[in-house]
């Protein structure tokens, strides 16, 4: 493996900074960014970086094992069900689900102090 190939779900206050850093990391490769909102700073600096951003975070699902982890910091159950029930019955036994608490404890890591997630009034469905 060279790469570590990642997709993030949710490019706002969260999803942005977590971004950045795995831009700057030569091991990891962002293969796609979802947010409903794609006026969102991470999908602007996921297009300043060629990749691919989507408003149905389910085309990160679709694909597949091009994908190592999916990294969810929206915070919604939903969206969190509808990819594990996805990964199911596609039979995806390759790609993990970050939950946003791990998102959360990495970007505190990284700052040496405890960040807060935060999101906005968007639904997910």
């Amino acid at each position: 493996m060279e790469h570590i190939k990642i997709g993030i779900i949710g490019a706002g206050e969260t999803g942005t900074p977590l971004l950045a850093r795995l831009f700057e990391a030569p091991f990891v490769q962002v293969v796609g960014v979802a947010d409903l909102d794609l006026s969102q700073p991470g999908i602007s600096l996921a297009r300043g970086h060629d990749v691919m951003v989507t408003s149905d975070f389910m085309d990160l699902a679709r694909l597949g094992e091009n994908v190592d982890i999916l990294i969810d910091v929206t915070g919604v159950p939903v969206v969190r069900e509808s990819l594990r029930q996805y990964m199911q019955e596609s039979g995806n036994d390759h790609t993990l689900i970050m939950h946003e608490r791990i998102a959360i404890l990495l970007m505190s890591l990284f700052a040496g102090r405890l960040v807060k997630g935060k999101h906005d009034e968007l639904e997910y469905h």
